[in-house]
């Protein structure tokens, strides 16, 4: 497993097993990419949902988290996929923060492939509530 600690997709088993590979990570955007191999491929030979799904999730969480320093992580709660043409080869996915609430992050997300089509397009919700200020003491 990877150990770079430069590199927010470290230390996910699942997400290194897949292939993604960290594009850009910085000021609430985040973009990954992935080859669609036939391990990845549904019966029609195109990149499986699931993965394209896992993609969204995983890039709009690094977007809401390069600026959320401040914030605990603590899942997904919603996420809301459109599929939107089939995708094959290297995929493109990107993230962006499009707010923060107290204990929520909102994001979108799109994937795009080798010719810069959009196959796919997502909003998420993302668990991100503030960190608990140390008590001052006197």
């Amino acid at each position: 497993m990877t150990q770079d600690l430069n590199n927010p997709l470290a230390g996910s088993q699942f997400i290194e097993d897949l292939g993604v590979k960290l594009i850009h990570w910085q000021d609430g955007c985040a973009s990954i990419e992935l080859e669609v191999v036939k391990r990845l491929s549904n019966r029609l030979g195109m990149a499986h949902g699931g993965v394209i799904s896992t993609m969204l999730d995983q890039v709009m969480g690094l977007a809401w988290r390069s600026v959320g320093q401040d914030r605990v992580p603590g899942g997904t709660i919603n996420l809301n996929v459109n599929f939107i043409a089939p995708g094959n080869g290297m995929l493109k996915a990107n993230g962006r923060l499009i707010r923060f609430t107290k204990s929520s992050a909102f994001c979108d997300g799109d994937i795009t492939d080798a010719t810069g089509s959009i196959i796919a397009t997502a909003q998420g919700v993302f668990s991100a509530r503030l960190s608990a200020k140390p008590s001052v003491q006197q």
